[in-house]
């Protein structure tokens, strides 16, 4: 998309503008949210390749999004931000969403393991989640808590990467809730935490 010379675009406090009232003609393109996935994945250094590992999208697939040879919902464009500490706003303004401490640490942590995460590695995790999973269901008490550990029961049991990356990476309420039960505690060794929190993005 060429904006016009008005055109307003800036990065500053972790919220990416692109002001497109200034264009002749607003239309919600495939081009504007190529812009706005380009733009953050720019900001937070993250690359096509990682931002597939992240997403557990092809990396050609994420090419042909920037290029806009492929549609990119607002769906799929808010997945991919989420992987990136973003959210999707209707006015398609990539935003920091407001985490306490303790929400924004769990994201950094199931973040680094959603960069871990293919079938394979599941499998190899599969007996420590398991252990896991039977521990929280002694103590945790009361909804969504109990609802949330089926829902974690059942994308492990159906061996669901796609809906485990959604959910390790999330910035969504569900998403949120759903890792304060999180049965993933464990499989990160002490240099990859300490790598994961002191993460800028």
């Amino acid at each position: 998309m060429n904006f016009s010379v008005d055109t307003v675009r800036r990065v500053a406090y972790g919220l990416v503008y692109i002001d497109a009232y200034s264009m002749p003609c607003y239309s919600c393109s495939v081009s504007d949210r190529s812009e706005v996935l380009g733009t953050v994945m720019h900001e937070t250094g993250t690359s096509q390749s990682e931002l597939s590992r992240l997403s557990g999208v092809r990396q050609p697939s994420i090419s042909q999004f920037l290029s806009g040879r492929v549609d990119l919902s607002d769906e799929q464009l808010d997945r991919l931000l989420s992987c990136m500490g973003y959210r999707l706003q209707v006015s398609r303004q990539a935003v920091a969403p407001d985490l306490t401490r303790s929400e924004r640490r769990s994201w950094k942590l199931h973040r680094q393991l959603a960069r871990q995460l293919t079938r394979s590695t599941l499998t190899q995790w599969q007996p420590t989640i398991e252990r896991n999973l039977q521990r929280l269901r002694t103590g945790a008490t009361g909804q969504p808590h109990m609802r949330n550990l089926d829902r974690w029961e059942s994308l492990l049991e159906d061996g669901d990467v796609p809906g485990l990356h959604r959910v390790l990476t999330g910035l969504d309420r569900d998403s949120i809730e759903m890792r304060e039960v999180s049965p993933m505690g464990g499989l990160l060794e002490d240099e990859e935490r300490i790598q994961a929190l002191h993460a800028v993005h």
